[in-house]
C-alpha cells in the first residue's frame, strides 16, 4: 500500500482544501515538517549513519538497520572520545594503548563499511573495547580503581549483547569479569608487587563488585534482549498476518474489473489497481502517477465537474452517479461510486473511488425498454385482434340476418300481384265508355269489383309483410352501427385514464361475445355488487376484459358437461380499497402444475394458441397498479379469474413508478 507523506508520530494533516489540492500545483508536504525544526537534522544524522554501512547493511531490515547504525554510531562515539583524549594525556604505555584502540575503531568502520554482515565488524568492537579494558591494568598499574569502576565496562556487555547475541555476550562478559575480579588482583599483588593496593581492604571489594556489575549488565542486557526478540516475533507475526491480508486484499482488487483508486484529503493519486491505470491510459493517453493530483490542468472540464463533488465526499457524504466517456472510438457509461475514507474520530482521511463499465447493462436495459414498448404494441394488437374478431362476429351473425330480411323482401317484392292489377286496369280503360253497363251486365265485369277487393287485401298483406322485414333489416343494419361505433369509442380512448362504471364496460365486453355465447347456449350470470366508478384506462380494462370472456368461452366450449355456466362478479375486496372482478366459468379447469407458468409469455395448452393474451393481460393490470390472478381447483372443475384494481383518484393512478 502507498501511504501520504508521515513522520513518525504519525500520519500527515491536511493544509489545503480539496478543491485547491487538485490543482497541478499542489506539492505534496508535509506540515509537520514545518513545524518540527528538527526534523531535517535527524534525517541528516540519519543519512551520515548509512553513509558508514555497506548497501547490505543499509537494505536491511528496518530493526536491524537499526543495529547497523547503532554500531557505526557507537564506533564514531568511541573513536571521538579517544581522538580528544589523546592530546589530554601523557606520553606513556598508555598512549600506546589508546592508539591501539583508535585503530580498532578506524577497522570496525573500515568492516561496517565493506561487510554483508554485521558479525565481523560487531566482534572487532567488542574484542577493542575488551582488550582496552585488560590491558591498561598492565600498562598503567596506578590505574586500578579506575578500570574497575570506568563506566566503557559497562557498556561492553550491552555491546555484546545487543550486536553479537546473547551467548556470544556472555562468554565475553564472564571473560572479562574473571580478568577484573581475579586475574587483575593477582596481577597486581604478586606480578606487580603494588603493596599499597594489596594493603587497602577496598581493593578486591572493588574488583569483585565490577566483576558483578559486568554480569548483572549482561544479564539486563540479554533480558532487554529476550523481550525485544518476542516482540520482534509477535511483531514479525503480525505483520505476516498484514503482509497476507494485503496480499489478498491486493490481489482481490487486481483480479477485478472494476477500476479502483484512493485519493488523499489533497486530492492525490496514492492507490491505483490495473484496471484504473488502464481506464486513466485509455482516456488520457498516459500513466497516472502516484502522489500526484487525479486530474491536471489539461482534464480542465473534469477538474471544473469534479470540484464539487470531491468536495461533497471530503464532508463526509457518499456519492453514486453515472458518466459517460469515450474510450477508444466507442461511448461508454460507468457507474461512479465516491466514499469518505474515515479515520479517528469519524474525521475524512482520504477518498475511495469505485467504478463499473454499465454500458452492457444500459444497453440491455434499452433493449428491454424496447422489447417492453413492443409488447404494450403486441398487447394493444392482441386486443384489437380480439375485440375485432368479436366485432366481426357479430357483424357477421347480423349481416346474416339483414342478408336474410333482404331475400324475403325481395321475393316478396317478386311475388306481389302486380300483374292482375294491372290487367283489371286495362280492362277499366276498355270500358270506360260503358263503364256501367260493363259493370252490371258483363260476366267479366260483375266480377271486376270482388277480384279487386281480394286483390287489395292480399296486397295489404304483403305490404305488412315487408314492413316487418322492413323493420328486422333497419335493427339489423342499426346493431351494425353500434356495434362499429362501440368499438370506435374504445379505438378513441386508448392510453386515457378516465372514470368508468365497471359494469356498464364489462357488458359492452359481453355484448362482443354474445352471439358466440347464445349459439352454444352458455348461460351467464351478472353478480353485480353497487361499486363505485373506477379510474381506468378503459382500453387496458376493455382488453383485459375480452381477453378473460375469450379464455373462458374457450374452456367452456371445450367442456362436455351439459350444465355450462359463466358468471361475472363485481364487488369490493375485504380491505375496501380495491375492486375485485371476478370471471368464473365451470369449464375444462386448469392443472396445478400450469397455474405457476399461467401469465408467462409464450405459455399456452391450446395448440392454436399464441400465449399472448394473458401474459398481456396481466402487464395491462399491473400498469393500471392493480393484479390479475388466477385459481382452479384442477382439471374438468372450470377456473377463476380475478382481476384487483385499486380504488383510487386518477391522480395516484397516473402517477409514475417509483
Amino acid at each position: 500500500m502507498v501511504r501520504a507523506p508521515c513522520d513518525a508520530e504519525g500520519a500527515s494533516e491536511p493544509t489545503t482544501t480539496m478543491a485547491s489540492a487538485l490543482t497541478p500545483e499542489a506539492v505534496p508536504t508535509d506540515p509537520r515538517r514545518k513545524k518540527d525544526p528538527g526534523h531535517g537534522a535527524r534525517v541528516r544524522r540519519l543519512e551520515w549513519l548509512d553513509r558508514l554501512l555497506s548497501e547490505p547493511l543499509r537494505n536491511a531490515t528496518p530493526s536491524e538497520l537499526v543495529r547497523h547504525r547503532v554500531l557505526v554510531g557507537a564506533t564514531s562515539f568511541m573513536l571521538l572520545c579517544t581522538l580528544v583524549s589523546l592530546p589530554l594525556l601523557p606520553l606513556s604505555a598508555f598512549t600506546g594503548v589508546e592508539v591501539l584502540c583508535c585503530l580498532g575503531y578506524l577497522g570496525t568502520l573500515v568492516l561496517a563499511r565493506r561487510a554483508t554482515s554485521v558479525r565481523a565488524p560487531a566482534a572487532l568492537l567488542c574484542g577493542v573495547m575488551g582488550l582496552t579494558t585488560t590491558v591498561i591494568p598492565v600498562v598503567a598499574p596506578q590505574l586500578p580503581y579506575y578500570v574497575s569502576m570506568h563506566a566503557g565496562q559497562m557498556l561492553l556487555p550491552a555491546f555484546a549483547v545487543y550486536l553479537l547475541g546473547t551467548r556470544a555476550g556472555l562468554l565475553l562478559t564472564l571473560s572479562l569479569a574473571g580478568v577484573l575480579g581475579v586475574l587483575h588482583p593477582l596481577y597486581q599483588v604478586h606480578v606487580a608487587g603494588n603493596p599499597i593496593l594489596a594493603q587497602d581492604p577496598h581493593y578486591l571489594l572493588m574488583q569483585g563488585f565490577a566483576a558483578v556489575f559486568l554480569l548483572g549488565a549482561w544479564g539486563l542486557g540479554s533480558l532487554h534482549s529476550t523481550a525485544r526478540a518476542d516482540v520482534q516475533a509477535s511483531l514479525e507475526q503480525t505483520l505476516e498476518k498484514l503482509r497476507g491480508s494485503e496480499g489478498r486484499l491486493f490481489s482481490l482488487i487486481e483480479s477485478t474489473d472494476d477500476v479502483i483508486c484512493s485519493l488523499d484529503t489533497e486530492g492525490r493519486l496514492l492507490t491505483a489497481n490495473a484496471a484504473m491505470r488502464q481506464a486513466y491510459l485509455a482516456l488520457f493517453g498516459e500513466e497516472p502517477v502516484l502522489g500526484q493530483s487525479l486530474f491536471k490542468q489539461s482534464h480542465s472540464e473534469l477538474l471544473e465537474r469534479w470540484k464539487p463533488r470531491l468536495a461533497q465526499v471530503m464532508s463526509g457524504q457518499r456519492l453514486q452517479l453515472e458518466e459517460e466517456a469515450d474510450v477508444g472510438g466507442a461511448r461508454i457509461t460507468v457507474d461512479v461510486r465516491v466514499c469518505p475514507i474515515l479515520g479517528e474520530g469519524g474525521r475524512v482521511t482520504g477518498i475511495t473511488l469505485f467504478s463499473r463499465d454499465i454500458t452492457a447493462r444500459k444497453q440491455a436495459e434499452s433493449r428491454l425498454g424496447e422489447m417492453h414498448r413492443t409488447l404494450v404494441d403486441v398487447s394493444r394488437q392482441a386486443g384489437m385482434a380480439e375485440v375485432a374478431t368479436g366485432v366481426l362476429h357479430n357483424v357477421g351473425n347480423t349481416l346474416n340476418s339483414v342478408n336474410i330480411s333482404a331475400s324475403l323482401v325481395t321475393d316478396k317484392l317478386r311475388g306481389l300481384h302486380l300483374p292482375g292489377l294491372s290487367q283489371a286496369v286495362e280492362m277499366l280503360e276498355e270500358h270506360a265508355a260503358d263503364l256501367g253497363s260493363f259493370l252490371t251486365s258483363d260476366a267479366k265485369g260483375r266480377q271486376l269489383p270482388a277480384y279487386l277487393r281480394t286483390l287489395s287485401q292480399r296486397l295489404n298483406t304483403e305490404q305488412q309483410a315487408l314492413l316487418s322485414e322492413m323493420r328486422s333489416l333497419s335493427e339489423g343494419v342499426e346493431h351494425i352501427k353500434s356495434v362499429v361505433s362501440m368499438q370506435q369509442k374504445h379505438a378513441r380512448t386508448v392510453g386515457t385514464v378516465e372514470q368508468l362504471p365497471v359494469p356498464q364496460l364489462i357488458d359492452e365486453a359481453l355484448r362482443l361475445h354474445a352471439v358466440s355465447f347464445e349459439r352454444r347456449g352458455i348461460p351467464i350470470v351478472r353478480d353485480y355488487a353497487n361499486v363505485p366508478p373506477v379510474h381506468v384506462d378503459r382500453h387496458k380494462l376493455m382488453q383485459i376484459l375480452v381477453n378473460l370472456l375469450s379464455n373462458a368461452k374457450q374452456a367452456l366450449a371445450a367442456s362436455t358437461r351439459p350444465d355450462k355456466l359463466l358468471t361475472i362478479r363485481v364487488r369490493k375486496s375485504e380491505d375496501g380499497q380495491h375492486l375485485r372482478i371476478e370471471v368464473a366459468d365451470n369449464g375444462q379447469g386448469i392443472s396445478p402444475e400450469h397455474l405457476p407458468h399461467l401469465f408467462s409469455q409464450g405459455f399456452t395448452t391450446r395448440k392454436e394458441g399464441h400465449g399472448f393474451g394473458l401474459h398481456i393481460s396481466a402487464l395491462a393490470a399491473a400498469e393500471m397498479k392493480g393484479r390479475l390472478s388466477c385459481s382452479s381447483p384442477g382439471p374438468g372443475q372450470g377456473a377463476t379469474f380475478t382481476l384487483e384494481l385499486p380504488l383510487a383518484g386518477e391522480e395516484a393512478l397516473a402517477e409514475p413508478d417509483a
